[in-house]
C-alpha cells in the first residue's frame, strides 16, 4: 500500500471516530467485548436504523465486524485500532524529531 492511500485508509478510521456516538460504540465494545445490537442499543437514545447506521460506517473502514445471524453480534477489530495507534505514534516521533532539530537550530 502506498503512503497515499494508507493516509488516505486513516483519514477514513480517524473521520469515523470523530462522530461521539461511533467513538462510543468503539469504547464500549472495547471495554464489553463482542456485544449483540440489542444490547448496545440499550442506554443510547438512538433508533435501530440510527445505530445500524453508525455500526455500518465502523464496519467499512475497519474498526468493527458483525457476525451475522439473530441475534447480530458486533466486535471490535483490534487489529485496525492499533494499525491507527501505529499511524499516531508514527506522526508524533515525526514531530519530536522536528522539534528537535529546531531546539538545536535555535539554541546555536
Amino acid at each position: 500500500m502506498s503512503r497515499r492511500s494508507a493516509a488516505a485508509a486513516e483519514a477514513a478510521v480517524f473521520a469515523a471516530l470523530g462522530d461521539r456516538t461511533r467513538l462510543a460504540l468503539v469504547a464500549r465494545l472495547s471495554a464489553e467485548g463482542p456485544l449483540s445490537t440489542v444490547r448496545l442499543q440499550a442506554g443510547m437514545r438512538m433508533t435501530r436504523q440510527a445505530l445500524a447506521k453508525h455500526l455500518g460506517a465502523l464496519e467499512r473502514v475497519g474498526l468493527v465486524r458483525g457476525r451475522r445471524g439473530r441475534p447480530r453480534y458486533w466486535e471490535l477489530e483490534r487489529g485496525r485500532l492499533a494499525a491507527a495507534r501505529r499511524w499516531l505514534d508514527e506522526i508524533s516521533a515525526q514531530w519530536d524529531d522536528a522539534l528537535a532539530r529546531l531546539k538545536v537550530f535555535v539554541e546555536k
